[in-house]
């Protein structure tokens, strides 16, 4: 069973919403930072949003803050990801990531996917315009 399990994607018309969901297994939310990230036909994975492994830790690319939510339910060992006022820039397949070697504890480290050693399979979202 791959320990990270994105769902939720699709295609959505520019201006749409769409909300991801990242299960979890092997591990406890609570205890490690967890983020999603995105990659787009021909660049280079990025960050998107993460929680720090403390409290209070929290990264949006500015690509993205103020139209995207990230929200996690422990108990249900889930992620979520809420996309509002999504544009076409926005398509790309999107990943969750895990990072349970080293604590994350400042924004930039959220933002680097090099500190990520957990990585689901992604899940495509495409906006048309």
């Amino acid at each position: 069973q791959l320990p990270l399990v994105e769902s939720g994607g699709g295609l959505v018309q520019s201006g749409g919403s769409l909300r991801l969901s990242c299960v979890v297994s092997g591990f406890a939310l609570n205890y490690y930072a967890v983020g999603w990230f995105r990659q787009a036909p021909g660049k280079e994975r990025e960050g998107v949003t993460c929680f720090g492994t403390r409290d209070g830790i929290t990264y949006y690319s500015d690509s993205v803050r103020g139209r995207f939510t990230m929200s996690r339910i422990n108990e249900k060992y889930t992620i979520y990801l809420e996309m509002n006022s999504l544009q076409p820039d926005d398509t790309a397949l999107y990943y969750c990531a895990a990072a349970t070697v080293r604590p994350l504890q400042s924004a930039t480290m959220c933002a680097r996917r090099q500190n990520f050693n957990f990585w689901g399979q992604g899940t495509q979202v495409t906006v048309s315009s």
